[in-house]
């Protein structure tokens, strides 16, 4: 029989006198990332390794620090790296649907946007002053007087030539007309002119034709004349006007000549304000059409000699690192914003919004990997930007109208980033197995650990991450026992004694809550105790479900035997997981045998009600039989196994061993202790195997023996492989030191099965037999017993087969003598 473990197997205490201060108020702030050397390694490569593709997919679990720490990292890198270009929109003059984009140096896009608006400012006023000119009203009076006074001789000449050959040229609502003249001057009637005879009424006809071919001649001269007064006046404006803006535009030419985009822009610039003059021109209020009805003033718009800057890196030191919390399409990509006016919606370039992208351009962008994938068309649209280089601003919903609508298709930017996703051990393998772009785009895994060895060194780095946070969120200091309890508190998280849990959000809290604690029972220091009243209240404020059945097992509702010894009936252990809390539950589990061929069964299995691994594990137990009693004869059974009282699904093999032990007690009709739990995996040479959980299921089924009554019978049976994962509650050490309750730590199922019998096991002699009064000797004769009957019984079917056709035969042949 395997020996007891000693209480201080079950429990690693840390030694306050390793460290060298009173409380964490003495430790330097030393802030640094503990344990994580292989995930620090591969996003150090990543973030050094410029090639396309070789972004980072930082994994672990949650609370692990992968946030903390990604921030951390880069905020130190990218200082040391080139602060990356201004971005902004202008006008394209050539092509207003396509904004044009530009680039400047850190801080330039703010000045070029002012340098414009001061440039607007100012033809704003001159302008006017040059129209108002008495020199510019010169000039234009003159080109109007000398078109004027050309049209005037024109007119004259005919008119004298009509005169002379008796026609004058007259005003009509038509135009002008040639119109004959009696000898007394005045025009000829329609009644005058049929008096006249038809000789003379044909040389009038005939002269009017030819004065008024002359008429249209002269008015197309006169339209020709006023065109080119016309376009003279232009002229004369962009002539005036440009001596308003020419030395302008010059300047700004020459203080961004290095920027080839924008010396062009300047150009298409001034040549719009000169085609647009009348904008700039005082505007002159127009009487209403309709009385009463007076309309709101349109004003001329200047927008588009705006520059709506899109990224801004004038204050920017280093690199930029963005964190985007929401990394919806438009967050990342930007947007093209509209106003809605008279009831449509309008837009221009100044509209255009930037997203995280755009400000993470030629750094850094860290983003959560489970919202980006939460968030529709943002993960193809960032993988498409990052294989392409570019940043394109667009409508993302334009494909899904059934209206297709005009819109804004901004210059795409070029993209140099690197993007850093976030996210769980699952999201990775799930993304890296069905997404072939992902492979190609994210070659980096940084993957966090949860959990350190528990060396000295790391104890001190855990005691300086409890001085960090003390001192950053203005908690008060540990001393050297509270820290000590806080280390311990890291290997039960680890669920190793020889381990400290990475999990430093779970750290955080407890941290947080002690400090709580120790404030409220007036303390200035916070020690073991505050720290274990910490654990405790957690625990309160979580076990209302454990509570609950720990009383439906005291009341009965749920049978659960702690004393006494039954047949075919052992207490196993389960681990309930809540989320938030997890705690050990007994089950109690029941083996019944009897006559027959069906072997195990399983009746989780057969209702549905039962995992894959757990089928595993009743078919090694079934091979397992097998192997040690029916190794030279075949043998014959039914037996079935169950969970009892258990309503949800089975999964898992930590019930293998007593699945095992109540079946071998139902066979041989042994007693198995109901004082003593169970918990292993068992394999098909009879080796037991370590089980998760092991801490809660032994604490489970102690506070509910402890309700009962200890009486220093009571134990627990777990995997020997499983005694460097116990740390359990103080409670559960001290009534082990005391002999109140015992945990056996084995190796083999044999071992187990001795300590809930009481018997020897036996183990076969030469010829194959085992002792009496074993538990084997008992098993195999139970199975000889079962096989002779059911051999007996096929004997009997095979006679009572024979008789029937000896009487069918003896029929046929009656038969046959009748006929």
């Amino acid at each position: 029989m395997p020996e007891k473990l000693s209480f201080n197997e079950m429990y690693r205490l840390c030694d306050p006198d390793i460290f060298s201060f009173n409380t964490t108020e003495d430790l330097p702030d030393v802030r640094e990332t503990i344990g994580q050397d292989r995930a620090m390694h591969a996003i150090d490569f990543g973030l050094s390794l410029n090639n396309i593709g070789y972004n980072i997919f930082v994994l672990g679990e949650y609370g692990t620090g992968k946030m903390t720490t990604v921030k951390s990292f880069l905020s130190q890198k990218a200082l040391k790296e080139p602060v990356p270009p201004d971005w902004c929109y202008v006008y394209n003059f050539k092509d207003p649907d396509v904004p044009m984009a530009i680039s400047l140096d850190p801080g330039m896009a703010l000045t070029f946007q002012k340098d414009m608006q001061e440039i607007l400012k100012i033809l704003k006023v001159e302008i006017p002053k040059v129209f108002e000119s008495k020199e510019y009203e010169k000039q234009k009076n003159k080109i109007i007087e000398e078109s004027q006074k050309k049209q005037r001789e024109i007119f004259a000449a005919l008119e004298e030539e009509a005169r002379q050959k008796g026609f004058s040229v007259r005003k009509t609502i038509s135009g002008l007309v040639i119109v004959p003249l009696k000898k007394t001057g005045e025009p000829l009637t329609e009644e005058g002119y049929e008096l006249i005879d038809e000789k003379t009424r044909g040389k009038i006809d005939e002269m009017g034709r030819i004065l008024q071919e002359k008429l249209t001649d002269i008015v197309r001269l006169v339209r020709e004349n006023e065109k080119e007064v016309k376009e003279a006046l232009k002229k004369l404006e962009k002539e005036a006007a440009l001596s308003a803006i020419g030395h302008l535009i010059y300047e700004l030419k020459n203080k961004y000549m290095k920027y080839e985009k924008i010396p062009i822009y300047l150009e298409d610039v001034k040549e719009d304000i000169l085609e647009h003059l009348d904008d700039f021109k005082v505007q002159e209020e127009q009487p209403p059409q309709l009385p009463l009805m007076k309309l709101p003033r349109t004003e001329p718009t200047f927008t588009r000699y705006e520059v709506n800057v899109l990224v801004n890196n004038r204050d920017q030191s280093g690199a930029p690192c963005v964190f985007e919390s929401n990394p919806t399409y438009y967050n990342l990509f930007g947007r093209i914003e509209h106003r809605i006016q008279y009831g449509i919606a309008l837009t221009d370039f100044s509209m255009i919004k930037e997203g995280s992208l755009h400000k993470a351009n030629g750094g850094y962008i860290v983003i959560n990997a489970l919202d980006l994938l939460r968030n529709l068309f943002a993960y193809d649209a960032l993988k498409r930007a990052v294989r392409n280089q570019e940043l394109k601003i667009e409508d993302v919903w334009e494909q899904y109208r059934l209206i297709s609508t005009t819109t804004l298709k901004p210059e795409p930017i070029p993209l140099n980033i690197k993007v850093i996703l976030v996210g769980t051990l699952y999201l990775y393998y799930l993304l890296y197995i069905l997404d072939e772009d992902y492979r190609e785009l994210f070659k980096v895994k940084a993957d966090f650990d949860n959990r350190i060895d528990r060396t000295d060194h790391n104890i001190q780095k855990y005691a300086s991450f409890i001085s960090v946070i003390c001192k950053e969120e203005k908690l008060l200091p540990f001393d050297r026992k509270g820290v000590s309890r806080i280390v311990e508190v890291g290997s039960r998280l680890a669920e190793n004694q020889n381990k400290l849990s990475l999990k430093f959000s779970d750290i955080a809290d407890i941290i947080r809550e002690s400090s709580y604690w120790a404030s409220k029972s007036g303390s200035s220091i916070v020690s073991s105790e505050h720290v274990q009243k910490a654990i405790d209240e957690k625990v309160y404020r979580s076990n209302r479900i454990e509570e609950r059945l720990r009383e439906m097992i005291l009341d009965g509702t749920i049978i659960v035997d702690t004393s006494g010894e039954k047949v075919g009936q052992v207490n196993g252990l389960a681990v309930i997981d809540l989320g938030d809390y997890t705690f050990g539950k007994p089950s109690r589990i029941t083996a019944r045998t009897y006559a027959g061929k069906a072997g195990v069964v399983n009746i989780e299995r057969e209702t549905k009600m039962s995992g894959r691994i757990h089928e595993k594990a009743i078919l090694i137990i079934t091979n397992y039989l097998g192997s040690r009693y029916a190794a030279k004869k075949p043998i014959s059974l039914s037996a079935s196994i169950t969970f009892e009282q258990l309503y949800e699904m089975v999964e898992g093999d930590s019930a293998s061993c007593a699945e095992f032990y109540a079946l071998l007690s139902s066979i041989a009709g042994v007693s198995l202790k109901q004082n003593i739990a169970v918990t292993g995996s068992m394999d098909q040479s009879g080796t037991v195997q370590p089980v998760g959980g092991i801490n809660e299921k032994i604490e489970g089924f102690f506070d509910l023996c402890k309700l009962n009554g200890l009486d220093g019978s009571h134990g627990v049976i777990i995997p020997k492989s499983n005694v460097k994962n116990l740390m359990l509650k103080k409670e559960v050490v001290e009534a082990v030191r005391e002999g109140k309750f015992s945990i056996y730590p084995i190796q083999k199922v044999d071992e187990g099965l001795e300590i809930m019998t009481g018997m020897k096991v036996g183990e076969p002699g030469e010829d194959g037999t085992y002792p009496e009064s074993t538990v084997n000797y008992l098993v195999v004769k139970r199975l000889t017993e079962i096989t002779e009957a059911m051999e007996k019984k096929k004997e009997k079917e095979e006679e009572g087969e024979e008789e029937k056709k000896r009487e069918q035969k003896e029929e046929e042949k009656e038969q046959e003598k009748n006929k």
